[in-house]
């Protein structure tokens, strides 16, 4: 009794209805091809990473694989390279990197762990520093054995702990020189100094880096009478 409600049809006759027919008006039989392009593309050459790397006499360099190490009277550094590149020794003396493949990401490795070999090299060999200023009433800095202490305007003095590759000088108290061989760890504990109290843009009060510029602001003016 259900079946017969149900509605029959044949499918013989049904076809695919687009839209020009049912206008009236004729469709395109145009066929479309749809395809990839195969063409190869070379990335350029980064100015930084194709420079040589000049070692002086006074350090050793060894090479394992994508392994580097660097001694130096400074220090020692290890680095491991990723595949796109690696790092060569040259009969001159000078160490090159090259990259292994042709890729955007090889590209971009290229010219950042040329410097980053380059940054080792000089470190071992002549050390880096980064100099920071505290700038504000009452302001000063001093170190006590292996802590550099900070008086910031803060409740408490502020206390960090020196790395053991990190040497720490304070001049007239307000002027920090951070010393070593590891440019990155420089770096990162400058920036920490720094961050207790980033310079503000209306007085300049804070710490900032010797080298920086900090852009002032206009403050409120008084009421117009």
């Amino acid at each position: 009794m259900a079946s017969s409600l149900v509605p029959s049809f044949q499918t013989s006759n049904l076809r695919p209805v687009f839209l020009g027919d049912s206008r009236g008006i004729p469709a395109s039989r145009t066929p479309v091809h749809v395809g990839f392009s195969s063409k190869t593309v070379e990335c350029k050459e980064s100015r930084i990473g194709k420079q040589p790397i000049a070692v002086p006499s006074n350090v050793t360099i060894t090479l394992a694989g994508q392994d580097l190490k660097v001694k130096g009277p400074l220090g020692e550094l290890s680095l491991t390279y990723p595949r796109e590149v690696e790092v060569k020794k040259e009969d001159s003396g000078f160490l090159r990197v090259r990259k292994t493949i042709e890729t955007r990401r090889a590209n971009q490795m290229h010219g950042l762990f040329r410097t980053l070999t380059d940054n080792m090299v000089v470190g071992v060999s002549k050390g880096f520093e980064k100099r920071l200023q505290l700038v504000g009433v009452g302001y000063r800095a001093m170190v006590e054995g292996k802590e550099l202490v900070l008086n910031l305007g803060f409740s408490h003095p502020v206390r960090m702990e020196i790395p053991n590759d990190l040497q720490v000088k304070v001049e007239e108290n307000t002027r920090i020189i951070v010393s070593g061989y590891d440019k990155s760890n420089i770096g990162q504990f400058a920036a920490s100094v720094r961050k207790w109290r980033p310079p503000e843009p209306y007085k300049g009060k804070g710490v900032k880096y010797a080298d920086e510029v900090v852009r002032r602001k206009e403050g409120k003016a008084g009421k117009k009478k």
